[in-house]
């Protein structure tokens, strides 16, 4: 009867919402704190600074010179007169001060500018998808730990109800053997199940702690007393072929391997430009005040404006080698996206099976309950009269607790499965979730950086 009144307190452990964290406010912190996901965000970062450094190829590129020196000049020149001495000799020492400056403006590449500027743009959203998936990676986690730390604890004090009830049977067994009425085996199959017991709580101990400090690791911050969670499934496919075209579709990891394709097909692009001509505009100016080569002179100026035209021949062949190893890149990178829609699908049915599996499995443990409720009442009763041994009301008795720790167990499994499930098509987030924490939006960050031509300064879009 102990462990019937036990039982009803771990329920109602597992349904009191007063002052617990919630499910919720378990994902919004993770998705504020967990250290992979802004992780991840950095690397997008990092990511958007690939597109001005394609871009820098329409910007000139201008560079400054300027040098002073002490020179010394001994020179001896031969006279064109026939008059005056043959040969006049100089000699002296004076400062040079050399100043300059180079622009280079880029007018033609074989549209590698272009290429480049793109193939970042197609970096960035494919680094955009990668979060995305590390996002629902960090969710799904974060819903399994705190599923976990609360079957955990349930089944924690289902087993310390357990061991209290075969004390107190361990107790009447040795009353009863005192008297005559049993034997001592009996009393040592209650003393071994008793031992049990307490192998078995201490175990649940360890588990418990393990999920504490897996909660803490994912979600950021110490649990405290959690409240029970509900499924998601009305967020998820309502049929399974709707989920699988979601997921083929919509999938992180499929829109990151079609990011992936267009940039390996812009890679191909770049590698085919090495083998068009470059038209560059180079303009220059230099100031000199003294002269390296003679004494007399005591400043010039020189400027110019040139065109340079480079037209590639042969270059021993690499080029060709790059074009080919671009193409064969490309290829890759179908297969990997015909690879990730497979694999995505393979997923979502797995989920949905297992999200099946847990509803019915659920069904099918409270039936085991009432009817090991029933059971042990029945051994218990027939023991008293001489009809059960104490065996049979121990086996009895622990079939009720595998029952609830399996009802516990299927319960935890039935909300995950739905946020698996989710997380499969493609639509676990903190927008779809509705969490309410600010959502992070990479294109912050990168339109702050996309145009900017200067500047060492990180922007504060995080």
């Amino acid at each position: 009867m102990r462990l019937t009144v036990a039982s009803a307190a771990v329920l109602a452990l597992l349904s009191s919402t007063a002052l617990a964290d919630t499910l919720r406010m378990a994902l919004t912190q993770a998705y504020q704190n967990n250290p992979l996901l802004n992780a991840q965000r950095a690397a997008v970062r990092v990511t958007d600074e690939g597109v001005p450094q394609a871009l820098s190829g329409y910007r000139p590129r201008i560079s400054l010179s300027a040098s002073i020196a002490e020179q010394y000049l001994d020179s001896l020149t031969k006279s064109t007169t026939t008059t005056g001495a043959p040969y006049t000799s100089t000699s002296g020492a004076t400062a040079v001060q050399s100043y300059g400056g180079t622009v280079t403006q880029t007018l033609l590449n074989g549209f590698q500018t272009a290429s480049r500027t793109r193939q970042a743009e197609q970096l960035v959203s494919a680094g955009r998808e990668t979060l995305r998936l590390t996002e629902q990676t960090v969710l799904l986690a974060a819903a399994a730990a705190y599923m976990n730390l609360i079957r955990d604890d349930a089944i924690l004090q289902l087993q310390r109800s357990n061991v209290e009830v075969l004390q107190e049977q361990l107790r009447q067994v040795r009353d009863r053997f005192n008297v005559g009425e049993i034997t001592r085996t009996d009393v040592a199959q209650a003393e071994s199940r008793l031992a049990a017991g307490r192998s078995t709580m201490l175990s649940a101990e360890s588990n418990l702690t393990t999920s504490r400090a897996t909660y803490r690791q994912v979600i950021g911050v110490d649990p405290g007393k959690l409240a029970p969670a509900s499924p998601v499934d009305r967020l998820s496919p309502q049929a399974l072929p709707q989920g699988i075209a979601q997921a083929r579709a919509r999938h992180p990891s499929v829109t990151t391997a079609m990011f992936n394709v267009d940039a390996a097909g812009f890679q191909v692009k770049i590698a085919e430009s090495s083998l068009y001509p470059t038209l560059n505009l180079v303009g220059s100016a230099q100031k000199n005040y003294g002269s390296a080569s003679s004494l007399s002179t005591l400043e010039s100026f020189s400027g110019s404006v040139a065109g340079q035209l480079t037209i590639p021949v042969y270059q021993g062949g690499a080029e060709y080698a790059t074009i080919r190893q671009a193409k064969e890149t490309l290829q890759q990178r179908r297969v990997d996206l015909d690879t990730a829609r497979d694999q995505v699908q393979q997923t979502l049915v797995q989920s949905w099976g297992q999200l099946e599996a847990a509803k019915a499995q659920i069904e099918a443990t409270q039936a085991q309950v009432s009817a090991s409720e029933i059971a042990l009442n029945g051994v218990r009763e027939e023991a008293r009269v001489g009809q059960r041994t104490t065996l049979d009301v121990l086996n009895a008795q622990q079939e009720l607790v595998n029952a609830r720790v399996a009802l516990v167990t299927a319960q935890r499994d039935r909300v995950v499965a739905s946020y698996a499930l989710l997380a499969a098509a493609g639509r676990l987030s903190a927008q779809v979730l509705q969490l309410d924490v600010p959502i992070y939006d990479p294109a912050v960050h990168y339109h702050q950086v996309r145009d900017t031509w200067v500047g060492v300064r990180t922007p504060d879009g995080k």
